[in-house]
């Protein structure tokens, strides 16, 4: 056996997979630190404004933006693994190792096999993270934000559905808000006597936001007299909700707050109420679509990192990384934002930008041979 078929028939343990591997890996936490440490840095100095108009402690800044991590870990895998690959075969290229690869035999395909391993164990990681790990510390910074930055109480238990508010005179129950439509709807008002004991109950099926004022439609009230009747009667009076769709937007829980299993159960809770849950099945979905980003990212990267053009100088390698995952991210914007207008189904609205991209890179990944 010649020394190209010996290069060729090295196993997926061997020295080679170990050396790239390693050089991935090395990249790859360093870039996701990287990456990190400047994310926190922009949501500090977004953040910076209302921090300082409320007067919050340093001590509360810092356990916000610690809670709040883990999050944002999530999110920047995908830029630090296409980092990592672009960067890792791009030094390979530029001191002529992958040359020396590839006149042993072996193709591009088997040099990036490690890597494309290494994603697919980093995409079902980064499953598990936003199934354990970011949720819980995303509530938290949530519930920080909203309680010692803003001051404002906890009104919901379920996020945007099943609000209950105390108000004067009566307690309020909220079936859904639907913020993208500064809606509420299923308004249910209970009247109640100084003695706590019911007086008379009002529905609202919708009410909605004037820009002043909620305004409701076509709601019916129940009165009970003193003597035990009931009178009922149509009523067009504003729901006394002091809250605006701001506050109800704050005190909302969203997507990224859930586990799959938790969205799952929130999602059924609406459908049984007849609530429109269109906008957590997109994150449903998303859920499963996105941390696949990792392979998807390296697909694509693998063949531009061996271009001369690219392995020649890490500014072209950093501005095509730019290029691709603010492209991504781009795509996957407009296709959620279409389905939770209900332009696309929450399962192609997900699924289209991998899809999209999964076909570039297959492209450029068997082009490049």
């Amino acid at each position: 056996m010649d020394t190209r078929e010996k290069v060729k028939s090295l196993p997926l343990g061997g020295i080679l997979d170990r050396y790239l591997a390693q050089g991935f890996l090395r990249i790859f936490f360093i870039s996701l630190l990287v990456i990190t440490s400047l994310y926190l840095i922009v949501e500090f100095f977004d953040r910076i404004g209302t921090l300082f108009d409320t007067g919050t402690s340093i001590g509360t800044t810092i356990r916000y933006f610690f809670y709040k991590t883990p999050l944002l870990l999530s999110r920047v895998i995908g830029f630090a693994t296409l980092f990592s690959t672009l960067f890792c075969l791009g030094m390979l290229a530029r001191t002529q190792e992958t040359t020396a690869m590839r006149a042993s035999g072996i193709s591009v395909q088997r040099m990036a096999l490690p890597l494309l391993i290494l994603s697919v164990l980093i995409c079902f990681f980064n499953f598990l993270w936003n199934e354990s790990i970011a949720p819980l510390f995303a509530h938290r910074a949530q519930t920080i934000y909203r309680s010692e930055i803003k001051n404002r109480q906890q009104q919901s238990l379920l996020g945007t559905a099943d609000i209950w508010i105390r108000g004067e005179g009566s307690f309020i129950n909220v079936n859904y808000f639907d913020g993208s439509k500064n809606t509420l709807h299923g308004v249910t008002i209970f009247l109640l006597n100084r003695d706590f004991t019911l007086r008379g109950v009002v529905e609202i099926p919708t009410a909605r936001w004037t820009g002043q004022r909620w305004e409701a439609t076509q709601a019916t009230e129940w009165r009970l007299s003193p003597n035990g009747n009931l009178f009922t009667r149509k009523s067009t009076a504003a729901p006394p909700i002091p809250e605006t769709p701001e506050d109800f937007k704050l005190l909302a829980r969203q997507g990224e707050e859930f586990t799959y299993f938790d969205l799952q159960k929130q999602i059924s809770e609406m459908k049984n109420k007849g609530l429109d849950a269109t906008s957590y099945e997109v994150d449903l979905q998303s859920k499963l679509a996105l941390p696949w980003v990792s392979p998807l990212m390296v697909l694509i990267a693998i063949p531009f990192a061996l271009r001369r053009q690219m392995s020649g100088s890490m500014a072209l390698s950093f501005g095509a990384a730019l290029i691709i995952g603010f492209s991504y991210w781009i795509v996957v914007a407009f296709s959620i934002s279409l389905g939770r207008n209900g332009a696309l189904s929450p399962w192609i609205a997900a699924w289209l930008p991998n899809a999209i991209f999964l076909m570039i890179g297959l492209f450029f990944y068997t082009a490049d041979e």
